[in-house]
Formats: structure tokens, C-alpha cells, sequence
């Protein structure tokens, strides 16, 4: 598969999809309904990739920018065949602040660029052996399990924004559980965003917004670039964190595929590796790690256009609005209480993907082998518990998932040899 520069072929009269037709990666519409539906997938990302730089203190407009560039790296390195737009992965949450605390701004950064490598490596090896080996590492079992303890592992970090601001807080959670279930489309979609938007004006009527930054910000001018530094004690943080990029990254492969009726396992590790190289410039210039969007799955379910066309216009768009450190100090002044509504919600919905993963596989907890690894590991991430060796500090997220794999692999080990296995 080449890098050749991308065409595009008109879909039909441009203008229109037939009933159970869907627009290709390949094909697109009209330039003006192209522009519109890819300014569409800036507004599904907004509220959920702005939250990770909020939340972890880190500049809004180079996190911005970095998601645009990580999108277009991510087009040309699958050569236009998967749609995606590159937002802040949440999971990267927990080992941002946590490292924060221990090794400062250029630490966690540090932190990011080795998530980036780890999973640039991965996905070359996907892509030269294809992704059996993963399975086998990382089967249902293991992979929900990691996944639900990063986003339950979270769970502090929600309470307290919520208590700061409780009023504000509740009505933004509020809004969002009733425009998820009220609304269909792209509206109900945008719950997030549109829950903040609410939670920011009562905020706002309420005094608890500080405008002084946005009075002092220039409408024009370059993100906060910032450097990383690397210490050896960011890496239990971190490469747990690659885990959870390897299942989003697949699972959105698998997804397209599904939709748009194509076979894409040819590029799966294209996708891993563009996601890896993406999330590692962001940490080399102050922005976090990068994902693929299920918020812009739903656009594109939606709409039923799947153009990569749309794509490279949200990249541009997102690289328009980084320069701008007035935008950029505007996102900066959600306040805490909004914060705490929506991370309620979203840091819960991190954990139940790891449910969902359970479900979709049917894995069966009857197997004390499951049951043991979801046990022990939940518990050990849910509490953060804490080894420290040295100037060496696991945190519940790599303890957790350090658990999750040995007591899998161990206790499976353990049942053959005895012949006491029963069915995964």
C-alpha cells in the first residue's frame, strides 16, 4: 500500500446518498457539504478533547494542534482508507497528573513520548505479523479488565471537581444524560459538548467563570510548545496506557470496516503506528496523547459519510483554531464544576467500555481464571494502591495491569498443567 496523494470520486450527483448507500473513504460530496460535515467532526471532538488538557493543566491550543497534525499523519499513513480524527485519549489522564505531581510538565510529556514509541513499535509489528500475537497477550478477559480499571482508577479525580462546584456540576451531568436519551443524531451524539456548553453558562451566571486569561490572550499567535524530559520512573504510568490505544485503535479499524462494508486488516497496524507517531510528536511539543474518536464513529453513522475528504478538513480546522491563544484561553476557563458533571460521566464510561468489551466477547466469568484476573486487578487500580522500589513509583493503573496479565497467564498456565482448564 502506497502514500500516494489521495483522490477522491464524486459520490453520485454530490448532493445526495441514496437509501442504503453510505460515501467511501474514497469518494466524497460537494466541496461545501464536505467542508461542512468535516467542520462537523471539529464540533463531536471539541468537548471531549478539550477535557484532557483542562483536566490535566496542559495548554488547550497545542493539544489542538497536535490533534490536527496527528490526524493528517494518521491519513497519509493508512492512505486515505480509514477515517479518523486523532482527539485526546482520556487514558492518558491518570498517568499525566499522577506524574505531574513527581516529575513535572516536561516529565509527564516524557511520559507521552514513550506511550507514542511503545505503540509505534506495536503497530509495526502488526502490520508485518499481523495482530494474533496481541490477541493472545491481551485476550477479552485482560484487555476489559485494564480498560475498566484506567477509567475507574479516575474516579477520585471526578469527585473532586464535582464537590468544588456541585450545583454547576449536577446540572452539566444533568443536561448530558438528557440529551443522550432525548435526542437522536448527531445531537444526541454531542451530548458532551452540549452538556458543557449548558454547564459553562450556569457557571457563568453563577460567577464561578475567571475571564482575566481570554482578556490578555492575542487572537493570533503560535500554541505553548513545550519540551519533555525522561525519567525512568514515568514508565509503570505509561505503557499500561498503550493497551488501552492498541484496543481503541483496532476496535475503530474493525468498526469502519464493518460500516463501510471494506476489509481493513491490511492496515491495522498503519493505523497503530500513525497513532503511535502521532501521540509522539504530541509529547515533544506539549500536547497529550492521541486516539481515535468513537464521537466521530457517530457522525459518521449518522451522516453515512465515511470520506476521508471530511477528515482532512477537521484537521485543517483544528490547525486554524490552534493558532489562536484567545480560543485556546477561552477553553482554558471551564471551570470546575462543569469539569466534574462531564468527567462524572466520561471517566464512568471509560470503565464501562471495559464492561463492554466483557459482553461483546462473552467472556465467561464462571472460569475462575477471569473472574480472578477482573477481581484482583479492579480492586488494585480502583484503590490506587503503591509499590515503591527506589526512586521507582507503580501506581495502581501499571500495578493493576501488571496483575491483570500475570494472574491470566499465570493461573492459565497453571489450570493446563493440572488439567483443571476450563473454557476461556
Amino acid at each position: 500500500m502506497s502514500l500516494r496523494p489521495v483522490t477522491w470520486t464524486l459520490h453520485g450527483n454530490g448532493k445526495t446518498i441514496a437509501p442504503g448507500e453510505v460515501v467511501a473513504p474514497d469518494e466524497r460530496l460537494s466541496w461545501p457539504r464536505t467542508i461542512g460535515i468535516g467542520m462537523q467532526h471539529v464540533v463531536a471532538m471539541f468537548g471531549a478533547t478539550f477535557l484532557v488538557p483542562i483536566l490535566t493543566h496542559m495548554p488547550p491550543s497545542t493539544t489542538l494542534f497536535f490533534s490536527g497534525v496527528g490526524t493528517i499523519l494518521f491519513l497519509l499513513l493508512t492512505a486515505g482508507r480509514v477515517p479518523s480524527y486523532l482527539g485526546s485519549s482520556f487514558a492518558f489522564i491518570a498517568p499525566i497528573a499522577a506524574s505531574q505531581s513527581h516529575y513535572g510538565v516536561a516529565g509527564a510529556l516524557g511520559g507521552v513520548v514513550m506511550a507514542g514509541v511503545v505503540l509505534a513499535l506495536i503497530g509495526g509489528l502488526v502490520q508485518a505479523f499481523g495482530a494474533g500475537w496481541i490477541n493472545r497477550l491481551m485476550p477479552p478477559a485482560v484487555t476489559g479488565t485494564i480498560v475498566a480499571l484506567i477509567g475507574l482508577n479516575l474516579a477520585p479525580a471526578a469527585k473532586a471537581n464535582f464537590t468544588a462546584a456541585p450545583v454547576t456540576a449536577l446540572i452539566t451531568l444533568v443536561v448530558i444524560i438528557l440529551v443522550s436519551v432525548l435526542f437522536k443524531g448527531i445531537l444526541g451524539r454531542l451530548s458532551i459538548l452540549v452538556g458543557v456548553v449548558v454547564g459553562y453558562l450556569v457557571a457563568i451566571a453563577r460567577g464561578e467563570v475567571d475571564f482575566t486569561g481570554i482578556d490578555h490572550a492575542a487572537w493570533i499567535g503560535l500554541p505553548a510548545f513545550a519540551l519533555p524530559s525522561f525519567n525512568v520512573g514515568v514508565i509503570g504510568l505509561f505503557v499500561p496506557v498503550v493497551l488501552v490505544l492498541v484496543a481503541e485503535n483496532i476496535g475503530h479499524v474493525k468498526s469502519v470496516a464493518q460500516m463501510t462494508g471494506r476489509n481493513l486488516d491490511s492496515v491495522a497496524g498503519r493505523a497503530l503506528l500513525a497513532d503511535g507517531l502521532a501521540t509522539t510528536l504530541a509529547g515533544f511539543g506539549g500536547g497529550s496523547g492521541t486516539t481515535t474518536y468513537a464521537e466521530n464513529i457517530g457522525v459518521m453513522a449518522a451522516t453515512r459519510v465515511y470520506s476521508t475528504a471530511a477528515y482532512w478538513v477537521a484537521a485543517a480546522t483544528a490547525l486554524l483554531l490552534s493558532f489562536s491563544p484567545k480560543f485556546g484561553a477561552a477553553i482554558a476557563t471551564v471551570p470546575a464544576g462543569v469539569l466534574g458533571g462531564a468527567a462524572t460521566m466520561l471517566y464512568g464510561m471509560i470503565g464501562i467500555l471495559g464492561v463492554r468489551i466483557w459482553v461483546e466477547n462473552k467472556v465467561n466469568f464462571a472460569n475462575p481464571v477471569n473472574l480472578t484476573t477482573a477481581a484482583v486487578a479492579l480492586i488494585i487500580g480502583i484503590a490506587d494502591y503503591t509499590w515503591t522500589i527506589g526512586n521507582l513509583v507503580f501506581a495502581g493503573i501499571a500495578l493493576g495491569t501488571a496483575a491483570a496479565l500475570v494472574i491470566f497467564h499465570g493461573m492459565s498456565a497453571l489450570a493446563k498443567w493440572r488439567g483443571t482448564a476450563v473454557a476461556h
